[in-house]
């Protein structure tokens, strides 16, 4: 699976991840750094990249518009990068068999 970070996460967690994740982009490098939601999500949606963010707009377009992309909504407040890789590696499995299955399109990770 291929995860596209939102501008809100560090860059540097695709160099951290790429064990897990190879493949994945931040919307900086893929060069849509400051562009609305609407042209990230068929960004993803056409690169098959499962959007990661702590920003609820994209959990809310993926209720209202449904997938493809699927949405990962990282649930952790305020926290380090460190925090957010330990989050996507420990959930590594949750991840893969949510990107396997057609059926949620978001799925949300950390603090409820």
């Amino acid at each position: 699976m291929k995860l596209l970070l939102d501008e809100h996460l560090s860059a540097q967690l695709i160099g951290h991840l790429d064990d897990l994740y190879p493949g994945s982009q931040h919307v900086l490098e893929s060069g849509l750094g400051g562009s609305g939601d609407g042209v990230v999500w068929e960004y993803a949606r056409l690169n098959g990249l499962t959007i990661v963010s702590k920003d609820s707009d994209f959990f809310h377009r993926s209720i209202l518009v449904g997938a493809p992309p699927k949405v990962i909504w990282i649930r952790l407040g305020n926290c380090s990068t460190a925090d957010i890789e330990r989050l996507l590696r420990s959930k590594h499995n949750a991840i893969q068999a949510f990107a396997d299955q057609n059926v949620e399109t978001c799925l949300v990770l950390g603090r409820l």
